[in-house]
């Protein structure tokens, strides 16, 4: 069973699908016993991390969130709010990650926010299990985490980024795997696995 966390921010309807797809067993809660009980947690996000924190708080999730022992997985903004701080606005985060989320630099002939397919590198987490060093996952983000001892897979956009992080129990994609095809497939169920 996974628990989808349901705090008003988040594309629920492409992750749900997504598990459905795999066979998986869901149930969307904002209920701190809920998600404190759960087997594994889905924190999906789509929006701004200001508000996205504040959504949190309002929950009374954060605590419920850093105490969670079950595997943890971040999509998105999700796993941007279990970095340490973000940029976007000036928000502090959850600080399961140590990372700190930062928007793209201007660079020449490079849109933001970054809209489309790209690869992921680098590859070290039991999520990629299976998955090929160099395979396509799909994004759409204006920040991005920077590089460090967490990092579980490295995209390039202009500038290397964290395209996965990991540690401990928790773990994070910043790409979208429930819109990334048999690539995205294979890492949710190497999620449900865990």
């Amino acid at each position: 069973m996974v628990t989808i966390i349901d705090y008003g921010t988040g594309n629920l309807r492409s992750v749900t699908n997504a598990l459905e797809r795999l066979g998986a067993d869901y149930t969307l809660t904002a209920d701190p016993r809920q998600i404190t009980a759960a087997e594994r947690v889905l924190l999906p996000g789509v929006g701004e991390a200001a508000t996205a924190m504040q959504q949190l708080r309002d929950r009374g999730l954060v605590e419920t969130l850093r105490s969670l022992r079950c595997p943890v997985l971040g999509i998105c903004l999700g796993m941007q709010l279990l970095c340490a701080h973000s940029e976007e606005g000036d928000t502090p985060a959850l600080g399961i990650f140590p990372n700190r989320v930062r928007r793209f630099p201007a660079v020449e002939g490079l849109k933001v926010p970054h809209v489309g397919w790209n690869v992921v590198e680098q590859l070290r987490s039991p999520l990629y299990d299976g998955v090929e060093e160099g395979a396509y996952v799909y994004y759409v983000h204006s920040y991005a985490a920077d590089l460090n001892d967490c990092t579980a897979a490295t995209t390039h956009y202009g500038i290397p980024f964290s395209g996965s992080l990991h540690r401990d129990n928790f773990y994070g994609c910043q790409f979208h795997p429930e819109k990334s095809g048999a690539v995205g497939q294979r890492i949710l169920a190497n999620f449900l696995a865990l």
